[in-house]
């Protein structure tokens, strides 16, 4: 009966359908965000003109937090970071609807901060979409 349970539970979390957002309205909803981040490609094309305020978001989905060169990032970011943490698109949703929150959990500080002080409660899993989309091709 037991593994009839598990097997059930297993089946059921496999069939679940995997986080999707919508780029073409995260393309939108993006701009909240640009009056803190930029999207520019490597080689320096801007693909969405932003303040530097926050890092450049360009290839953030597959990136470890904390993690862009010359970027000051606070102390818990970096330490989220260097724990492992490496942004998928659910991971990025979730952080930008609470940063602060995001980071006392995957740090287990208490005091954990962020300096991202906008909350986007709404189209994150479209804003993270839309950052994957633009994001350099994987070879």
């Amino acid at each position: 009966m037991k593994l009839s349970l598990i097997a059930t539970a297993a089946l059921f979390a496999l069939s679940a359908p995997a986080f999707a957002g919508d780029a073409e309205k995260g393309e939108k909803e993006f701009k909240k965000c640009k009056s803190c981040h930029e999207v520019v490609a490597d080689d320096g094309t801007a693909i969405v003109k932003g303040g530097k305020t926050g890092p450049n978001l360009y290839g953030v989905i597959g990136r470890q937090a904390g993690s862009v060169e010359g970027f000051k990032y606070g102390d818990s970011i970096v330490a989220a970071g260097e724990g492992g943490l490496i942004w998928d698109e659910e991971q990025l949703a979730t952080y930008s609807a609470d940063p602060k929150g995001f980071l006392k959990e995957v740090t287990g500080d208490d005091g954990a901060k962020s300096k991202m002080t906008y909350k986007l409660k709404k189209g994150g899993d479209d804003v993270a979409a839309y950052l994957a989309s633009v994001a350099p091709a994987v070879n």
